[in-house]
């Protein structure tokens, strides 16, 4: 199936490995070029000679939590490659814990990256894309069910789900979508390094893998495919919705 995304450009935030890289790969290995942002100039410059190359990606260091990396990066793609079609949305995850165990300092600092830097990125990318662009926000299942010790995300990925609900529905009449990602396990960089810091880290994998329904972890490419789907003119009557990704281990609806 032709997803018609050949020479269409994207913003990706976050993007210098893990989902975000993946979902920069499948753009990119169907036509698209990217723009692809983090906060690691090193990765950033890695990640952009594995797309190929300047004349399919850009790379951008920024940090999200910073209010005018948005607007930079919609500069960046439209001096770089002339037009914008859309954007993915992603943030490194909040400091592990109980949601009574943040400080209020961790509280208002994980809003400010997490939440406002979410939303101020999409309210940017919306402004500036044409009819028939799209955004997705990479959240997490905890938007449906909270993960243990994970307080931060459990309480501010629902809201942003909700915000993107909210703005699918403002953004639509000028043929704008917005949609929200939730990642399930996958086997990311980050993923490799906390199972080898397990005692015995393939047994800490297959603990993992064992509440999977499908028994095993998601590889990056499985998701990045996905989202490059929902984010091509092949999904064009997607909005509004938040698809899980996770191999069938979110019990809710």
């Amino acid at each position: 199936m032709d997803l018609g995304l050949a020479d269409r450009v994207f913003i990706l935030t976050g993007a210098s490995r893990g989902l975000g890289f993946a979902t920069a790969q499948a753009l990119v290995g169907d036509g698209a070029r990217v723009v692809i942002s983090s906060r690691d100039a090193d990765r950033v410059a890695e990640a952009v000679d594995r797309l190929g190359g300047p004349e399919h990606a850009l790379g951008v260091t920024a940090d999200l939590a910073d209010p005018s990396t948005p607007r930079e990066l919609v500069h960046a793609a439209q001096e770089r490659f002339g037009r914008l079609d859309g954007a993915l949305i992603s943030v490194g995850g909040p400091t592990p814990g109980t949601a009574a165990s943040m400080s209020d300092d961790q509280w208002t600092t994980a809003f400010e990256t997490v939440f406002l830097g979410s939303v101020r990125a999409a309210r940017t990318f919306a402004a500036a894309l044409p009819e028939g662009g799209a955004i997705g926000l990479v959240l997490s299942t905890s938007v449906k069910t909270p993960l243990a010790g994970l307080g931060l995300s459990n309480g501010f990925r629902p809201g942003l789900a909700m915000a993107a609900k909210d703005m699918a529905d403002e953004f639509a009449p000028r043929g704008v979508r917005v949609l929200s990602i939730l990642p399930g396990r996958f086997m990311t960089d980050r993923s490799r390094e906390l199972f080898e810091a397990a005692p015995d880290p393939a047994a800490a994998a297959e603990a993992v893998a064992a509440n999977i329904p499908l028994s095993r972890i998601g590889e990056p490419t499985e998701f990045g495919r996905v989202a490059a789907f929902l984010l091509s003119p092949a999904a064009s009557y997607v909005t509004g919705v938040a698809v899980p990704v996770d191999g069938g281990a979110l019990r809710a609806l």
